[in-house]
């Protein structure tokens, strides 16, 4: 599903302007990455819960040479599905 049917479907199931429902979505998606930004935890009850993870740093090595490097630490956005989420795919 694309950002654009993601639009079309809430438009469709609230009733209101695509116009609006692409609004409502970008607010949502920029509140999120404002959140995640500052280091906050974002719970959408029964939905689920995104956070930040830390990767640490480690040692891997180049597949072409085989030669081992530093890989530096890292962010990484994760989500974690709640129960009713869970539920609804099963």
């Amino acid at each position: 599903m694309t950002k654009a049917d993601l639009v079309s479907k809430m438009a469709e199931s609230s009733g209101m302007a695509k116009s609006i429902a692409e609004k409502a979505l970008n607010s949502f998606i920029s509140a999120v990455s404002d959140a995640l930004a500052q280091k906050e935890k974002i719970t959408l009850v029964g939905f689920g819960t995104f956070d930040i993870s830390e990767r640490a740093q480690r040692e891997g090595r180049n597949p072409r040479t085989g030669q081992p490097i530093t890989i530096p630490s890292s962010k990484a956005v994760r989500f974690k599905a709640g129960n009713r989420l869970k539920d609804a795919i099963k």
